[in-house]
């Protein structure tokens, strides 16, 4: 199905971008599709195309400054940046079911896998805007906390972290199905859904999970017993956490967004009934990610 209509997404842009997000956009208008912007970030392209000879490359288009007015006919969103860009874009859908496309102008860009190549093939482009891509269905974890703000989204895509704000070391008891795990006695606690499991999780020593996975993964940050090991369990499985804190205070994220709790806070986590809908090209899958941005293998002895 040919893309009528996309919702484009950010957070920042580098002046070295302009070249390639000129190529992006007059694709974009070849192609007669139509353009939504999220509002501070047409504000951004605006200021960042102010100095340019041909600033009329940037879409024409409506805004939107949240999930209640993203337009209804939408058939795609793009998510300019890295990883984190792709992450915030999720705060727009919650639970609506538009495909989210990542185009890289970050570093590592693990869900951001497409990159516009100033000198380079870019038939990709015009394969999304074609709708030749599959989707690959992502799930999201959802909190609740009565200390979180309102203003936070509750859905995680990567991961839900709970870390430590002083010196001292911190407890999180952890409840799987309500039945209690021994105390973490760490700098935090991380538990991840597949997605997010090349995510932070890695870094701390977590498993890398293919996504369609059914599970979750708890992994402790600096434990201080080292036979405390990462976890893995059923992804429908009803979690919840406490915290003991010297200071009576912890910082608690959800994917890229932070609220601080307390000793007397109680956070329930579990899979939600929503999920994302990624955008896939054909050789872009996990598999082909993790050797192209982990180098996954790679083994200079084999080099000949």
């Amino acid at each position: 199905m040919k893309i009528r209509k996309i919702a484009i997404c950010g957070r920042k842009a580098d002046p070295k971008w302009v070249g390639r997000l000129s190529i992006l956009f007059r694709t974009i208008v070849r192609h007669g599709v139509a353009v939504c912007w999220q509002d501070t970030f047409r504000g951004v392209m605006v200021r960042l195309y102010a100095w340019e000879e041909d600033p009329s490359v940037l879409p024409k288009g409506d805004v939107f400054t949240s999930y209640s007015d993203l337009p209804d006919d939408v058939d795609l969103m793009l998510a300019l940046g890295g990883d984190g860009t792709f992450l915030n874009s999720l705060t727009y859908l919650r639970g609506r079911q538009i495909p989210v496309a990542g185009i890289n102008f970050g570093r590592l860009g693990f869900l951001t896998s497409s990159v516009v190549r100033e000198d380079g093939d870019n038939e990709w482009i015009d394969r999304l805007l074609n709708g030749d891509f599959t989707t690959e269905q992502r799930p999201l974890l959802e909190v609740s906390c009565e200390d979180m703000p309102k203003s936070v989204c509750p859905y995680a895509l990567n991961e839900v972290t709970v870390q430590r704000n002083t010196p001292n070391m911190l407890g999180v008891d952890l409840t799987v199905d309500s039945v209690p795990l021994p105390t973490y006695w760490a700098d935090g606690l991380v538990i991840s859904t597949p997605t997010g499991s090349t995510a932070y999780n890695l870094s701390i020593g977590g498993p890398i999970v293919m996504p369609g996975s059914d599970i979750l993964s708890v992994a402790p940050i600096a434990p201080h017993n080292l036979n405390v090991k990462p976890l893995v369990i059923p992804a429908e499985a009803e979690l919840e956490l406490r915290i003991e804190s010297k200071k009576n205070s912890a910082d608690f994220t959800i994917d890229n967004r932070q609220f601080k709790i307390t000793n007397q806070s109680v956070i329930k986590v579990h899979k939600s009934e929503y999920s994302v809908l990624c955008a896939v090209l054909s050789g872009s899958g996990f598999l082909n990610a993790l050797q192209e941005k982990l180098f996954w293998g790679e083994d200079k002895r084999n080099i000949h």
